[in-house]
Parts: C-alpha cells; sequence; structure tokens
C-alpha cells in the first residue's frame, strides 16, 4: 500500500536558527584566530534581545556582541516594526572559560590520542532518491525557502516578504519507496502589514504558488517536476496574517531544530545538537563523519539508502561501534554487520582523525546553520574575520567537506564493487 512521509525546514529568519547562525558565528569567528579553540556557545532570542551563554577555552578574543549583531543584520532583521533588529536590540553574553574536567579527556599529546569530547550516539544517512543523497521532502523543503528569501532580497517580484518562514512537503511513495507525487506544500511565511486582510492572504497565495514554486521546479530535473501536480494541497499562511514573527512572536533558542539540521525525519537522530560546538563534540564531528560515510557508501553503490550509527563515552579516543542499516537494499553478499565491520576498517572514527580528515577545525560552520547541514555543495570560499585590534584575516575555508564523494573508490574495492 502507498504511504505518505513529511518533512518541513524553516528559514534563516525562524527564531531557532537566528540562534544557530550566532552561535556558528561565533565559533568561526574564534577558530579564524585561533584553530584549538573549545566552544560550546547556546544563544537565546526574544523581543529586542539576544542571550549568550556557555563555555569557551581560546587564546582568541572576540567581540561578540557584534559578531552577534552582523549575523542579526545579514538575515535581515533591520527594521524597528520587526520588534528585533540589529542595531537596537540588546546583547547580553554570559559566556565563560570551559570546564577543565571536560577539557582533560579532550586536550591529548596528538589528534590520535584526542578523546571524544562528550558521549552519545551520531547517525549518518543517505538515500539515491536525490542527485545530493538526501530524503527528497527535506531537499524540497529546503530548497523553496531558499529560494523564498532570494525573493526576499531581490525585492522585485515580491516586496513584503519578513525574515520568518517555514516550509512543509509531503510526499506520496509506492511499496517499492519511489516517490510518487506531492500531496500538500505548506508555507508560512512572515510578512508585511496589509490594510486589507482577504486581499493579502488572496495576494501571498498567488505569488507562493505563481511564483516561488515554478522557480523551484526550474531547479529540478524532469523526472522530479513531474511531482508537482495540479492536484497539490497547498497552504499557504494557513492562520492567517503572519506579520508578528522572527524573535518578536516566538523566542529562539540554539540547537532546537535538530531533524531540520539532518535528514527530515528519515533514518535516525542522536538527540544531539549541531550548532554551537566546536568540532571536539563528537555530537557534531561524528555526526558529519557519519553522513560522509553514508554518502560515499551509496556513491559507490553498496545500498539504496543506509543508516550508519557511532557511539563514544567523554574522554574515550576510540568509538563504542559502528552500527549499520541498510534497510533491505544492499546490493552486496553481506549482512548488515559484516558492512558495519567493513566500514569500520575503511573509515577511521577516532575524533581527532575526523577533525583531520574533514578539515574541521576551519571556520566553515556559519554556511551549516541554516537549510541544513547535509546534503550542501562542497566548495572552497574566501572569508574574512577582523580581529578585536581591527586587523583583518583572509582565509580560504573548504565548505561542507563530509559531502565529499573522495572514498567512494576505496568503497568499492573494498566491497568488490
Amino acid at each position: 500500500m502507498a504511504y505518505l512521509f513529511t518533512s518541513e525546514s524553516v528559514s534563516e529568519g525562524h527564531p531557532d536558527k537566528i540562534s544557530d547562525q550566532i552561535s556558528d558565528a561565533i565559533i568561526d569567528n574564534f577558530l579564524a584566530f585561533d584553530k584549538d579553540s573549545k566552544v560550546a556557545c547556546e544563544t537565546l532570542v526574544t523581543t529586542g534581545q539576544v542571550v549568550l551563554a556557555g563555555e569557551i577555552k581560546s587564546k582568541a578574543y572576540v567581540d561578540v556582541q557584534t559578531v552577534a549583531r552582523d549575523v542579526i543584520r545579514k538575515i535581515g532583521y533591520t527594521k524597528g516594526a520587526y520588534m528585533f533588529s540589529a542595531d537596537s536590540c540588546g546583547v547580553l553574553s554570559a559566556l565563560h572559560e570551559q570546564s577543565p574536567d571536560i577539557n582533560q579527556g579532550v586536550d591529548r599529546g596528538t589528534p590520535e590520542e584526542q578523546g571524544a569530547g562528550d558521549q552519545g550516539m551520531m547517525f549518518g544517512y543517505a538515500t539515491n532518491e536525490t542527485e545530493n543523497y538526501m530524503p527528497l521532502a527535506l531537499d524540497l523543503s529546503h530548497k523553496m525557502l531558499q529560494e523564498l528569501a532570494a525573493m526576499r532580497r531581490e525585492s522585485t517580484d515580491i516586496t513584503y516578504l519578513r525574515p520568518d518562514a517555514k516550509s512543509q512537503v509531503t510526499i506520496e511513495y509506492s511499496d517499492d519507496n519511489i516517490p510518487q507525487r506531492i500531496t500538500d506544500i505548506v508555507v508560512s511565511t512572515q510578512h508585511d502589514d496589509f490594510a486589507d486582510e482577504p486581499t493579502m492572504l488572496a495576494k501571498i497565495k498567488k505569488d507562493i504558488v505563481g511564483i516561488l514554486i515554478p522557480r523551484v521546479i526550474a531547479q529540478l530535473k524532469p523526472e522530479l517536476q513531474k511531482l508537482f501536480t495540479n492536484d497539490i494541497k497547498y497552504h499557504i499562511n494557513p492562520t492567517g496574517k503572519f506579520v508578528i514573527g522572527g524573535p518578536h512572536g516566538d523566542a529562539g533558542l540554539t540547537g532546537r531544530k535538530i531533524i531540520v539540521d539532518t535528514y527530515g525525519g528519515k533514518g535516525a537522530h542522536g538527540g544531539g545538537a549541531f550548532s554551537g560546538k566546536d568540532p571536539s563534540k563528537v555530537d557534531r564531528s561524528a555526526a558529519y563523519a557519519t553522513r560522509h560515510i553514508a554518502k560515499n557508501m551509496i556513491a559507490a553503490g553498496v545500498a539504496d539508502q543506509i543508516l550508519v550509527q557511532v557511539s563514544y563515552a567523554i574522554g574515550v579516543v576510540e568509538p563504542m561501534g559502528i552500527f549499520v542499516d541498510t534497510y533491505g537494499t544492499s546490493k552486496v553478499n553481506m549482512t548488515d554487520g559484516e558492512i558495519a565491520k567493513k566500514v569500520s576498517e575503511i573509515f577511521d572514527m577516532r575524533p581527532g582523525i575526523i577533525e583531520q580528515r574533514l578539515k574541521l577545525r576551519n571556520p566553515m560552520y556559519s554556511e551549516t546553520a541554516a537549510y541544513g547541514h547535509m546534503g550542501r555543495e562542497n566548495k572552497t570560499v574566501q572569508k574574512t574575520f577582523t580581529g578585536s585590534n581591527g586587523e583583518a584575516v583572509n582565509m580560504e575555508v573548504e565548505l561542507f567537506t563530509w559531502e565529499k564523494l573522495d572514498y567512494v573508490d576505496q568503497v568499492k574495492k573494498a566491497f568488490s564493487l
């Protein structure tokens, strides 16, 4: 029997995502001036106020208030009418030094000896249903909001958009897990006030369905474009007006959108958030490493979809173990347990080695903090950071290193593919 599956995304102007972006921008600034920085930064945003809390161990000094304001400004909260503005909001910092009890289990003589920054389990997932090996419903949800943000900044086709928005896509699958059609699309977008509410709702729905959706469809391969039929039920701002939004409409916290950040409910999640944590925290680094494994395994043809789990104890170098689930889609004559053993032979999952393999000590995290950490484009960009003394540092940074298909040949050789 056919089944339905739904995933959601939230925009860069969503309160929780504002928090994530501030926390990750603070990490990037510390890493830019001290690659050995240890950072655990939580951010709270609410009406006219930002609160920073957590622990930092670094040789660098960063003006975190300025960093927070720069992020808020870049997102688009620049008007008093939003009740949350980069230039007028308060920024309170309660950051303090990292506990030496934690640090002694992490810092060792060499990267090979580095212990895990915390206990826990992390999951990576990949599927061949999209070109970027991500679940389709989540991929489409992200694309809608990325395109909506682009339209907001263009201010040509649609001039009334504000930064806060959410999307949701429901897809009907066949018994053999093939997407058949999109049944429902939800888009809720913050907007300027209108004098006439019925006219407002009609215009927003017309613009979303008539302008946004065609722009998203144009990015897709023909086989995915066919999923957008005339039978889709559109729910556009279904509660009515959405003028009050962002931190004024709902408080935001770092790490509250972990399913949006990963696989949209597909696969599994170990429960640990990513943003605000330097790569010594395996919640982040090992989640990236397991995604790297899963994606290379699918690209190599080991299975049609795969879930990879790794687990750690705080301060311990070697992981507790690796688990693999191919959901019955394996293309090799091996059990999932045998596949997991082979994975552990190919990929070194010691925390310090993960940092080296994926170049995680570089300031690459601001770009991860909205529209998902997985399925993004691996590319190299130029970044500039300004120190406390006013000196600018320019550097080349490779983004989304865990999305590289650089282990496909090794996987094929190991599995005789």
